[in-house]
């Protein structure tokens, strides 16, 4: 590695640059080139009419199909171009806790606040969220400087419940973690990792142990019973401010701050020492106002934290996104407050990684390529985009102020306590107003303060515009993994959620925010790219399909769309073809993946292109004449036990009749034909080998399609199991394909 940074002895933080940069950007230039010649012979060799082609219907048919391959290998073209933005300069950090640790003192360290939103007990279980709430509450910082909130788009009794549970479970539970330096701090992720991997007998774990099982089995009962029993409801007053709930859509304002040093009697843990301030909180709502769903939920945090709290630095996380470092906050601050960039920089985001992948991946949740190389990529350029959880932000940057080079790192600026002269009653209820279903009325929350709305994917959208007002951000992938989460486990839970990321980025796009327009002058020019790139990728569909479907149908009709083997055409293909699969498969190995993992993820590029992606366009389209969305639904992050074995087996998980799947399945049972029907051809035929010459690229990518497809053939017709392909999309999958291969093929008679 090439260091960037490294003659300043006083930095908190240290940049390298990737090593091979300039060959790979030799590779970049050559690739390139084979992508012009190509587009040559698209131009130069159009079909006339000769004997190649057979004149007539032929000719008409070919001329069009192959304009429609040009475009499509422009779009291809164009995309690539803009996705080398975040593979040319690849950086890594390193930060230097021994120094921050040195330099400032304990007492002077600044507060956070720390997000953490849920929406549906149900999707994501009480028990889930507390774990992240209490590992995130045992970082190894001052508890007394950190404010943990929970915000409940449910409003939930039960996980109102099983925060009063962790409350009092965090009194015994802080203290062991500090004792022993507890890694990881989620007790449920930390109980299973000891029991699997090692023999801990001793009686402070049995104890810690006990009192953890004891409030699991409670929050669990309760959960099972749909409700809180009455004698746990008398024994917290804050369960009356349920007695207004009409449904999830239609309640009052529901806060109450569990934790607090005001009350000391009730806010110290077992050593006696204060526990981090912890808020529960469910927004107003009512059916005649728009809540704006996850962003609404954290513009009212930002606004109820500022009364309560107001600490200048705030960490949000998914529910689902337990805490696995306990030196995060530390690492964070490293960036947010080193003296010679710190003032520079908005927002430090760590990488989204999940505990439950298995080796080979079979949904490509890990994102490897976008968290390992591109995001490093972005941070190349000082722009990592913002991903919705594991962020800590500027709470200045995040509330909509410009950068000024005048702006003064404050971080060490004493903090203002809001609750010196009011009790909690009065705080709780001046809180309350502010998250109330009709503040935001003609003011500039979700416009230009605080998390952005209208757009699928606001944590994108936020980030841009902070990029935007001349911040920077910071990329942060440590040793030890500073968060885990639960990742799909069915490939329709993967699907829709690449669905929905693929429609909110397409909204960025032709939004007043585009950053291919807007951004110019406002950012990098490479991070224009780089957030087109993304913005793009519904767009992608259509040329994914196009070369899914139109290649393989010509096979049916003997009709070459590529040149012939011995053609010196045939090399800038092959190129073409080799040069990024190859250049794929070492950077996915070289970043921690496997051979059968990167198979895994081209078989997901497939799919997400031509299902998710597809749909995503068509909802975009159809919001522009007023029509509804596509209906999708997506299942909880809690597995079945059948799903459970299937998915550690690694066995692709259908189950359901989505209308992702019959698009899905009808590609694959369409190239499956045409296969079949060319290599008929070639068995009859005496001039087969010349046929293969002439049509060798063609055949070679229908049976890339139908190699790639297997799971969906054995979801088809080969297996048994609950996970299979439902019988009404083998019916109408098979009718559709076995139609567009006939109707086709009738058109040269």
């Amino acid at each position: 590695m090439v260091v960037k940074r490294s003659d300043d002895e006083e930095s908190l933080f240290e940049t390298t640059k990737s090593r091979g940069s300039f060959l790979y950007r030799v590779f970049s230039v050559s690739l390139f080139v084979a992508m012009c010649f190509v587009y040559a012979y698209r131009l130069t060799q159009i079909p006339t009419g000769g004997e190649d082609h057979g004149g007539g219907e032929d000719y008409y048919y070919g001329t069009w199909t192959w304009l429609g391959l040009l475009a499509a290998e422009l779009w291809f073209g164009l995309y690539w171009v803009l996705a080398q933005a975040f593979r040319w300069n690849l950086v890594f950090r390193k930060t230097f806790k021994n120094r921050f640790s040195q330099r400032y003192e304990e007492s002077k360290l600044p507060k956070v606040d720390i997000f953490v939103c849920t929406a549906d007990p149900d999707i994501e279980p009480p028990i889930m969220v507390i774990n992240t709430v209490l590992s995130l509450m045992a970082y190894d910082y001052p508890s007394e400087k950190l404010s943990v909130y929970l915000s409940d788009d449910a409003a939930s009794e039960l996980t109102f419940y099983a925060l009063l549970e962790a409350s009092l479970f965090a009194k015994h539970w802080l203290p062991f973690c500090k004792k022993f330096n507890v890694q990881p701090r989620s007790p449920a992720a930390y109980f299973n990792n000891i029991l699997l991997h090692h023999n801990h007998a001793t009686k402070e774990f049995a104890n810690i142990k006990k009192l953890y099982d004891e409030m699991k089995k409670r929050i669990e009962d309760a959960t099972k019973l749909g409700r809180v029993a009455s004698e746990e409801r008398s024994k917290h007053s804050g369960f009356f401010q349920w007695n207004s709930y009409s449904s999830r859509r239609d309640h009052d304002t529901i806060l109450q701050i569990i934790l607090h040093k005001k009350e000391p009697h009730n806010s110290k843990d077992e050593d006696g020492n204060y526990l981090p301030t912890l808020m529960y909180l469910a927004r107003e709502k009512r059916p005649q106002h728009h809540h704006n769903f996850k962003a609404g939920a954290m513009n009212s945090l930002l606004r109820v934290s500022s009364v309560i709290s107001n600490a200048k630095i705030v960490l949000n996380v998914d529910c689902d996104m337990y805490s696995n470092s306990s030196e995060s906050v530390r690492d964070a601050l490293c960036f947010l407050m080193d003296e010679e960039k710190g003032h520079e920089i908005a927002f430090v985001q760590f990488p989204q990684n999940f505990d439950n992948i298995l080796k080979h991946d079979i949904y490509s949740s890990t994102l490897l390529t976008l968290i390992d190389v591109e995001m490093h990529g972005a941070d190349g350029y000082d722009g990592p985009l913002y991903i919705g959880t594991c962020c800590f932000h500027r709470r200045d940057a995040l509330c909509g102020m410009k950068f000024s080079n005048r702006y003064k790192n404050d971080l060490l600026r004493s903090e203002r306590d809001n609750c010196i002269e009011v009790n909690l009653n009065e705080l709780e209820v001046k809180s309350k107003a502010l998250a109330s279903c009709t503040y935001e009325e003609n003011t500039l929350w979700g416009k230009e303060m605080g998390v952005i709305y209208g757009c699928l994917v606001e944590d994108v959208m936020t980030g841009l515009c902070i990029h935007l007002q001349g911040w920077k951000s910071v990329y942060y992938s440590p040793p030890r993994k500073a968060f885990y989460g639960v990742a799909p486990t069915t490939l329709l839970q993967a699907l829709v959620q690449h669905k929905r990321w693929a429609e909110g980025e397409l909204q960025i796009l032709l939004s007043k925010h585009c950053p291919a327009f807007y951004g110019h002058g406002r950012i990098n020019l490479a991070l224009q790219m780089g957030y087109s790139y993304y913005n793009c990728w519904a767009l992608t569909s259509l040329s994914k399909l196009c070369y899914s479907i139109i290649p393989s149908l010509y096979l049916l009709r003997g009709i070459p769309l590529f040149p012939k083997m011995s053609s010196m055409w045939f090399i800038p293909f092959a190129y073409v073809i080799v040069g990024e699969s190859a250049r794929s498969l070492l950077e996915f190995v070289l970043f921690g993946g496997t051979i059968q993992g990167w198979w895994n993820d081209l078989r997901m590029v497939l799919y997400k292109g031509t299902s998710s992606y597809l749909f995503a366009l068509i909802d975009n389209i159809s919001k522009l004449f007023g029509l509804p969305d596509s209906p999708f639904t997506v299942t909880a992050k809690v597995m079945e036990e059948d799903v459970s074995e299937r998915y550690e087996k690694q066995v692709m998980e259908f189950g359901a009749a989505s209308p992702l799947f019959t698009v899905l399945a009808t590609l694959a049972l369409l190239n499956l034909f045409c296969l079949l029907g060319i290599l008929k051809e070639l068995a009859l035929s005496e001039n087969w080998s010349e046929t293969y010459k002439k049509m060798s690229l063609q055949i070679l990518l229908c049976g890339f399609l139908v190699l790639i497809n297997i799971p969906i053939y054995q979801g088809l017709f080969l297996r048994k199991d609950k996970g299979r392909l439902p019988s009404s999309i083998a019916i109408k999958s098979t009718v559709l394909a076995l139609s567009t291969c006939i109707l086709f093929n009738m058109l040269k008679d």
